[in-house]
């Protein structure tokens, strides 16, 4: 058996260099295994999100905590094999709005009430085979999920379900409704719903996703927070998981904005 010293002076190694190389390994080491956790959540985002570029793929990185720059995610992208799928050009839309209402919240989020300000959008999941489209109403007031459909079909039915939910569960009048300016969101049906309960319309701007910023963010946690850490296989898995989730958001997710108070605490907190 050999020593150290001889077997550096046979491959003719310095000294130094070796003890220097050992004493980088467990820093090389530890990188290794933050970038292979790196890459299953690259892959996890990937299933979700096929479309997802490099510049998307590191804002959701973001998200769950991995602050990584574009070069290395680009990097990372390539070397899993995975790129963004390029959508076709649809062919234009005829469709034409019935209702457009004015943008009543102009980015103002912040509600001093329960039901004052109230926004309104659907996400798609997928279980790996198909989607699922989740819509779900939001009370600016606490950030409260108040309620939730998920359905197969993006249609005006999916929200109008969501609406009457909502609608037996609250005293809706007067409140505003915000939504961007999907169809579903700007048929002659969804007007006069919400016109029969006194609740005003509200809708984005085209194209401006941040007019409706705060669904999108709490559509980014369940996906990063929930969705993304575990595949699920079926509509049925998926409606578990979200119902699921929307519980601990609502129940147990603390929010610096709520005083380190989760929705429903809150709301409960400065009614008593």
């Amino acid at each position: 058996m050999h020593g150290i010293t001889r077997l550096l002076a046979i491959a003719e190694i310095p000294r130094a260099s070796y003890y220097k190389w050992r004493a980088t390994q467990p820093q090389r080491d530890a990188r290794q295994d933050r970038d292979h956790e790196i890459k299953e959540h690259m892959m996890a985002i990937h299933m979700a999100h096929p479309y997802y570029g490099y510049p998307r793929m590191m804002n959701d990185l973001c998200e769950v905590g991995y602050i990584v720059n574009h070069k290395k995610v680009w990097r990372l992208m390539k070397v899993l094999g995975i790129q963004s799928i390029i959508r076709r050009k649809r062919n234009v839309s005829n469709y034409t709005p019935s209702v457009v209402y004015p943008n009543r919240l102009k980015r103002k989020f912040h509600a001093t009430a329960p039901q004052q300000k109230m926004v309104t959008d659907i996400t798609y999941i997928s279980d790996g085979s198909k989607f699922y489209y989740l819509s779900v109403i939001q009370d600016l007031f606490n950030n409260e999920i108040v309620v939730w459909q998920l359905s197969e079909r993006n249609d005006v039915e999916l929200v109008m379900n969501t609406i009457e939910q909502w609608i037996r569960k609250r005293d809706v009048a007067e409140a505003v409704l915000h939504s961007d300016q999907g169809f579903q969101y700007t048929s002659q049906a969804y007007n006069t719903r919400l016109e029969a309960f006194g609740v005003k319309g509200s809708h984005s701007r085209k194209a401006t996703c941040l007019d409706n910023a705060c669904i999108e963010s709490f559509f980014s946690h369940l996906k990063t927070e929930k969705l993304y850490l575990g595949q699920c296989n079926s509509g049925d898995e998926i409606h578990q998981a979200v119902e699921d989730y929307i519980y601990f958001y609502n129940y147990q997710r603390f929010q610096l904005k709520l005083k380190k108070r989760a929705p429903i605490e809150y709301r409960c907190a400065l009614a008593a």
